[in-house]
């Protein structure tokens, strides 16, 4: 079982804190991964390996040894079932806290869990300032495209569904490629642009807005309002 906090911020004003509970009257054992968002692993205070063993309702907080400016950081934790009937008993939350002019605010994090070939399109006016952060959490380097339209479509009716549907009009698109374990942030308006669609290509990828705290430009909250689409599975064939 593999939950992602995403969005964790980083530096001489913020840092960040994952803690993992077992639920049960067991023990069980994690796996913990913290990434930079470069995809590179980094520490975690007081945990010299990347598995933890926790007791029965044994609480644990990890916190990773990140110093550079960031808010892109993120963290995997993968929980060993040991048995086909049991369920899995770990829950999961984090918080960021951030020093802002002289007050503590703290947003929490939630978990998430990576979809294929995710992809978001929509107006975006109401959302100033707001991210898409994107997470590649697999060993293979992925590509997204990203498209800021004014608010003009088009079509090409050929007859047929797919072709009859609105394309936007990018006034500016691009392309890139997250690195294995890479997160990158992407904003949501650009040069006064009202649409914004992106796409990305992979097995594993995470999708999050993110929406400013406040007057800060370096702390944001994740807005579970907004949803994503994912590749939707092909039917079986029929015989």
């Amino acid at each position: 079982m593999e939950s992602v906090v995403p969005a964790l911020a980083f530096g001489t004003a913020c840092s960040s804190t994952v803690t993992i509970q077992n639920l049960s009257d067991r023990p069980v054992v994690v796996d913990v991964e913290a990434h930079r968002a470069s995809g590179a692993l980094a520490p975690i205070v007081g945990h010299p390996e990347i598995t933890i063993r926790l007791g029965p309702r044994e609480r644990s907080s990890c916190k990773p040894q990140i110093e550079e400016e960031t808010e892109g950081a993120w963290m995997k934790v993968r929980e060993r079932v040991p048995a086909p009937g049991l369920s899995p008993v770990v829950a999961i939350s984090g918080a960021t806290e951030c020093v802002i002019a002289d007050q503590l605010r703290i947003v929490d994090r939630e978990v998430v869990y990576p979809m294929r070939n995710p992809w978001f399109s929509g107006d975006v006016t109401d959302l100033p300032g707001s991210l898409v952060s994107l997470i590649n959490t697999t060993e293979r380097a992925v590509k997204a495209s990203a498209c800021y339209s004014s608010g003009g479509f088009f079509s090409t009716p050929t007859g047929t569904p797919a072709s009859a549907e609105l394309t936007p009009i990018c006034t500016t698109s691009f392309e890139v490629q997250i690195p294995p374990f890479g997160a990158r942030e992407f904003p949501v308006a650009r040069d006064g642009s009202s649409h914004f669609a992106l796409k990305a290509q992979g097995s594993a990828i995470v999708l999050e807005m993110l929406r400013p705290v406040g007057a800060s430009v370096k702390m944001y909250k994740v807005d579970s309002t907004i949803q994503f689409g994912s590749e939707v599975p092909a039917a079986p064939a029929k015989r």
